[in-house]
């Protein structure tokens, strides 16, 4: 009897706004799931730590006529244009890879932190003794800028 092996199921993750205008999947699994403390991204969340999801951008699809833009530097925040949800970020220094925003997941708990980035940002009321790695700026590498 020839037995095959049995095939990895294929998971897909869905999210979007509150108001459902807009809607994104990814048909992978993430390659980093993290929290991040900086300022940025704290004030593009309103919270004083924002948690995000990435994926290559092959993986997703990203679909609403309500989505609109922020650019920072190199940095693109996208959120909902009709009810303000942030969704996630793209980095024109790392451009296959986008980050979504953790609670913005239909199923959010799916989704655990594996580390903190920009800690030397953290506020100093924000206790989160979890044991995860700790990076005092990015975790994730980032080309060097050139002058021009």
């Amino acid at each position: 009897m020839n037995e095959q092996s049995p095939q990895p199921i294929q998971m897909t993750h869905t999210g979007g706004c509150r108001c459902g205008a807009v809607r994104f999947e990814a048909s992978a699994e993430p390659h980093q799931v993290s929290y991040c403390h900086c300022s940025d991204c704290r004030r593009a969340s309103g919270a004083p730590v924002s948690a995000f999801v990435g994926f290559k951008v092959g993986q997703v699809a990203l679909d609403g006529r309500a989505l609109k833009t922020y650019e920072n530097g190199p940095v693109t925040r996208s959120f909902c244009g009709t009810c303000g949800s942030p969704i996630a970020y793209f980095d024109a220094r790392l451009p296959d890879n986008v980050w979504f925003m953790l609670g913005a997941f239909d199923q959010p708990a799916y989704f655990k932190p594996t580390l903190h980035a920009y800690v030397r940002e953290q506020l100093p009321y924000v206790h989160m003794p979890d044991g995860l790695p700790r990076h005092l700026k990015s975790s994730v590498p980032r080309p060097e800028e050139t002058e021009q």
